[in-house]
């Protein structure tokens, strides 16, 4: 039709990466505990993550978001657990694809403090109870098939 402009669709975009950290320990009776984050916004339960940090590989980079997001040190697993999906708003108030790729962190340690401290509730519970927290369905299935050796 004259004098129409045509609808733009806004092109696809690929998922953006990120890197997170599922955070376990074993408790004295010998089962799995994981450890899950609020978000600082929305306050959803969640686990450590962030975008790639420059000059680390994925699984130090996952790491290093354990630590500032929940305080928490130990071996990261070089291996990936999984990965899961979701949409991030951005501050633009759009939204982008976000892969989020997931290594195991045996917790060593926990820090009196850590740059997020104050911001962020912290939760240890079983890999059962901890995945019906998180709204993301395939990060809930990793969680509730997370098995450490």
């Amino acid at each position: 039709m004259p004098g129409k402009r045509p609808m733009r669709a806004e092109p696809d975009r690929e998922p953006r990466a990120q890197y997170a950290a599922l955070p376990w320990r074993r408790r004295a009776d010998g089962s799995v505990e994981v450890l899950l984050i609020t978000s600082r916004e929305t306050r959803r339960w969640v686990i450590p993550k962030g975008w790639p940090i420059k000059g680390l590989k994925s699984p130090k980079s996952a790491a290093r978001e354990a630590f500032e997001e929940a305080g928490v040190t130990g071996e990261v697993a070089k291996k990936k657990l999984g990965a899961y999906h979701y949409d991030k708003r951005l501050a633009s108030g759009r939204t982008q694809h976000v892969r989020v790729t997931v290594y195991a962190l045996r917790v060593e340690a926990e820090a009196e403090t850590w740059p997020e401290q104050g911001q962020r509730e912290k939760l240890w519970t079983s890999a059962a109870d901890a995945a019906p927290l998180v709204d993301e369905p395939e990060l809930q299935a990793l969680i509730a098939a997370f098995a450490p050796d």
